[in-house]
């Protein structure tokens, strides 16, 4: 049984609906799933929810609801938006369902049997919008905390809390002798100045019953429920325990109910997280994977925040992005074409409805959507739609896109794939300008070099097709289907210049992209 390709979205907290943030993270994983599938690999995607915590309790109780009706009107919805940005993912986890609470419940089990944990009593200021304790160095020169964690009270209480000191040079040699694990590089930098800088304190892994019932009840004090970020970041080791994962199964002590199939998972290949999240990924959730005896996942892939006009989003202000009113106007691929090359893995970025309507007009219709139009409108004009023997003139170009582009796959770089793609966008539309087939097919003597051109821009096309594929697949799929090629092209392997055969009779060609106006975002 052969590891699968695992990568993993974190599990977005049900206090409220979808924005821009969630979109976006989960595109870039679709968009690296997708593409790993067509590189030939098995691949595992998951998503999902965290609906446990504080903040769940109290909204619940606001709108006059269980916390778990609550949290399933919620997960409703969300399980909608994943289907409207045309996810791949494999599974959906929710951190109430039955299989996630049994492995954290068996960890937590585990754990305490080993002396990882210890109890202790503290007096201190609580955040509960975050959801955390925080100290006296957070402080402001006022002597208030950031608004970024609201009200603050003081609290006095005991607690569980889990020894994560012990491990802090390990985690910091750990990081530092594998320079991939925590991408971008200024994020590793970061963390690696973070355990050198600080003492690390113990994680405090427990919340009191009497304060917080919806979590998950601690199971050697059920006086207690789990703290909601140790139950959390869970769940990328609880769907393959459930899952029959042998190895995360074996080191966890657990046999969940649901067992009803045996796939091989763990360890992640690439966790896909907000900056907002770097230290629950990068030190929290490694110390918890080494006291489990579990490999630590291969990729931390930071990605930034989105803003609008270069303010922070706000729902307050109105300054919002909504992706399924950006969806149902210009369409799923055109979103996910813009999020995608307007924004690297790493850093913030900014969202103007004036820039995505620019690379829409540009890049799409008067791009991509032009260059497969005027091709493929040509052959039926001149060739009554019959493809000419094979030529190979932009053979060179083709293949050195396809490298590229498969290259900055393999990297998880998808902007510089979308990048590559559009060099040979840009090359087979300048082909046209300079060979100028509408005056070859007025001079019967060019009539050859003519089926020369048809052949180099109609197989562009369908190489296109295939690069494109895990970026927007709907637009490669309509590509192939204009081509009158049978079934997707969603294998990479299929980029090799010539897979179209002379004689072959193409569809009908139809606009990809239609020219528009402005966006109504």
């Amino acid at each position: 049984m052969s590891k699968r390709f695992y990568i993993t979205t974190a599990i977005d907290y049900v206090n409220g609906q979808p924005h821009l943030g969630h979109a976006y993270e989960k595109i870039l994983a679709d968009v690296i799933a997708r593409s790993r599938r067509a590189l030939g690999e098995e691949v595992f995607f998951l998503t999902g929810l965290d609906e446990h915590g504080q903040k769940v309790q109290q909204a619940a109780q606001a709108d006059g609801k269980s916390a778990q009706a609550y949290c399933d009107e919620l997960a409703a919805s969300w399980s909608a938006f994943v289907a409207k940005l045309g996810l791949t993912n494999d599974d959906f986890v929710r951190t109430t369902s039955a299989r996630h609470k049994e492995v954290v419940q068996a960890i937590l089990t585990k754990l305490h049997a080993e002396g990882h944990f210890y109890q202790a009593s503290t007096e201190g200021f609580y955040s509960t919008k975050e959801e955390t304790f925080v100290t006296e160095k957070e402080r402001l020169p006022d002597g208030t905390f950031p608004a970024s964690y609201g009200e603050v009270v003081k609290l006095s209480e005991t607690n569980w809390y889990f020894k994560l000191g012990a491990h802090q040079q390990w985690l910091f040699d750990h990081i530092e002798a594998n320079p991939s694990f925590i991408q971008p590089d200024y994020r590793r930098n970061e963390v690696l100045g973070f355990l050198k800088n600080n003492t690390l304190e113990d994680l405090c892994i427990s919340r009191p019953a009497a304060r917080l019932t919806w979590g998950i009840p601690i199971p050697f004090d059920p006086a207690y429920v789990t703290y909601v970020w140790f139950d959390a970041l869970v769940n990328y080791i609880s769907v393959p325990a459930a899952l029959g994962d042998s190895i995360v199964r074996g080191a966890t002590n657990s046999q969940p109910s649901t067992l009803n199939s045996q796939l091989s998972l763990w360890p992640a290949d690439a966790h896909v997280i907000g900056k907002d999240i770097v230290k629950f990924h990068a030190v929290y959730w490694p110390i918890m994977l080494k006291a489990m005896n579990l490999p630590l996942p291969k990729q931390l892939l930071v990605h930034g925040w989105w803003q609008k006009d270069g303010a922070k989003m706000s729902k307050s202000t109105g300054n919002v992005v909504d992706p399924v009113a950006v969806i149902d106007d210009w369409g799923l691929d055109a979103f996910r074409f813009y999020v995608v090359r307007e924004l690297d893995i790493g850093p913030d970025g900014n969202w103007t409805d004036t820039g995505f309507a620019a690379r829409y007009q540009a890049e799409l219709a008067n791009g991509l959507g032009n260059l497969v139009n005027r091709s493929l409108s040509m052959l039926k004009r001149y060739r009554n739609g019959i493809i000419p023997p094979r030529h190979d003139e932009l053979s060179a170009d083709a293949a050195k896109a396809a490298a590229d582009t498969i290259a900055h796959l393999r990297a998880s770089e998808l902007q510089k794939a979308l990048h590559s793609i559009w060099i040979l966008v840009t090359r087979a539309n300048q082909y046209v300008d300079q060979t100028a087939p509408f005056k070859l097919a007025k001079d019967p003597a060019q009539a050859a070099r003519l089926d020369e051109v048809l052949y180099n821009l109609v197989e562009s096309c369908r190489v296109l097709a295939v690069l494109l594929y895990p970026f927007i697949p709907g637009t490669a799929a309509k590509i192939y289907s204009q081509l009158n090629l049978p079934g997707t092209p969603d294998k990479l392997s299929g980029a090799a210049w010539g897979g179209l055969p002379a004689g072959y009779a193409i569809g009908e060609p139809a606009a990809l992209f239609p020219r528009r106006d402005s966006p109504k975002a």
